[in-house]
C-alpha cells in the first residue's frame, strides 16, 4: 500500500517552509508530521502532529526513517536522512527545493562527506547561503508537483 504522508526533520527547517506545508496539508487533505527535539508550534488540525523526540543525535532523523514508507514526502536538509528515507521508496526534498533521488543521492552523500572531511580537517568552508525567496519559491514549485501527483 502506498502511502501518502508528509514528514518534516523539523528542528532546522524554516518557518516559510513549515507555513507552506502547513496550507498544502488542509488544501490536500494529507497528513503532515513535524518530528522535533524540542516543541515546535502547529495549527489545531486533525491532519497536523508534532512528534517530540528525545535530544539524542539523529533522534528524529531515526523515528522518521522507522515510520516513512513508500509514497510519503520528506522534508530534510539532512542529506543521510535523505538517503535513507529513499532507500524506503520515499520523495525527498530539501527546504530550499532540490528534490533528492536515486539518481542523485549518492553524489550528494559524498560531497556531503567531503565538506565534512575538510571542515574537520581545519578547513573553513563557510555554512549554507541564508534561506532566500528563490528557495521559497523552488521549494513551493516542486511541493506544488508532488502535491499534483498524489490526489
Amino acid at each position: 500500500m502506498i502511502s501518502n504522508k508528509i514528514w518534516v526533520d523539523a528542528d532546522a527547517c524554516p518557518n516559510a517552509v513549515k507555513d507552506m506545508l502547513f496550507r498544502a496539508s488542509e488544501r490536500k487533505s494529507i497528513q503532515l508530521v513535524l518530528v522535533a527535539n524540542q516543541l515546535i508550534k502547529i495549527p489545531i488540525s486533525p491532519l497536523i502532529s508534532m512528534i517530540r523526540v528525545s535530544s539524542g543525535f539523529d533522534e528524529a532523523d531515526n523515528y522518521i526513517v522507522e515510520q516513512v514508507a513508500a509514497g510519503d514526502l520528506v522534508i530534510t536538509a539532512d542529506i543521510p536522512l535523505a538517503a535513507e528515507a529513499i532507500e524506503k521508496g520515499s520523495l525527498v526534498l530539501n527546504p530550499r527545493g532540490t528534490v533528492y533521488t536515486t539518481e542523485n543521492i549518492k553524489q550528494t552523500l559524498t560531497m556531503r562527506d567531503f565538506m565534512e572531511e575538510m571542515r574537520s580537517s581545519g578547513i573553513h568552508t563557510g555554512g549554507p547561503n541564508s534561506f532566500s525567496q528563490a528557495d521559497k519559491h523552488a521549494f513551493a514549485q516542486a511541493l506544488d508537483k508532488w502535491l499534483a501527483k498524489v490526489k
